[in-house]
């Protein structure tokens, strides 16, 4: 159980979700935590969870991947910019858990947010990134750095991919055959009727709706075995999420 590379996949506030999976995982101090991003909006304890993950940084490798949400979020943070679709979205719920939450910790939250990595390629050639890239080239040649956490077409590509295609075919997505195997969250597995990790060629998409009424998950990258926590919603009753 020990010296694992583990990815989880989006939070989105759900402090009792992560606790319970890294519980479930049996998580050690050997094990490398590989977040895939959106650490916040949805539930309301957003704090908790970075609390958490600062916490886990002392005694576990930890890699922490930028989510749409935490740029959302840390850009409300630095300049009060905000928008109405962020708040409906899950941000109204971050707003609220921080107005209890001293300036001491706040700071060190806002750090933590500003030194969130875009990606991470492991020593397998292993990709793992919020959302995708757009260059065919690998994410070392995009242009654009917020495709790494807003960018929907990889995934997209991956749905559309048919699965007779071998990796030979010249229709086969160039951006595949970059890595090893490329893990992603951002756009929850249950817009396709799932609520575990979905695989299709070598993307694995680890967003199994924590945000709304399905579980967080935890993956281990070489057995691929996986760990769920409850349902979310079931853990914040009195709460509404992001419906």
């Amino acid at each position: 159980m020990s010296n694992r590379t583990l990815v989880i996949g989006d939070i989105h506030g759900a402090y009792k979700a992560l606790v319970q999976v890294l519980e479930r995982a049996a998580v050690t101090g050997n094990d490398r935590l590989v977040f895939l991003g959106d650490y916040v909006d949805g539930w309301s304890q957003a704090p908790e969870v970075i609390d958490l993950l600062l916490q886990l940084k002392t005694t576990n490798p930890c890699i922490f991947i930028r989510g749409n949400h935490d740029d959302l979020c840390l850009k409300w943070f630095l300049h009060k910019a905000h928008n109405p679709q962020w708040l409906l979205h899950g941000g109204k719920a971050t707003l609220a858990a921080y107005e209890a939450v001293s300036t001491n910790t706040r700071d060190r939250h806002i750090a933590f947010l500003e030194n969130l990595q875009n990606y991470y390629i492991d020593e397998e050639n292993r990709l793992y990134v919020h959302a995708g890239f757009t260059k065919l080239r690998g994410v070392g040649f995009e242009y654009f750095q917020e495709s790494f956490y807003w960018d929907r077409t990889l995934w997209e590509t991956a749905l559309a991919l048919d699965p007779s295609l071998s990796e030979d075919s010249l229709r086969y997505p160039k951006r595949f055959r970059n890595y090893k195997e490329i893990y992603i969250g951002h756009t929850p597995v249950t817009r396709i009727g799932e609520t575990t990790p979905v695989n299709i060629a070598n993307i694995w998409n680890v967003d199994t709706g924590a945000a709304y009424k399905s579980p967080l998950t935890l993956l281990d990258t070489a057995t691929k075995q996986y760990w769920q926590s409850d349902n979310v919603n079931e853990l914040y009753p009195d709460e509404t999420g992001r419906n």
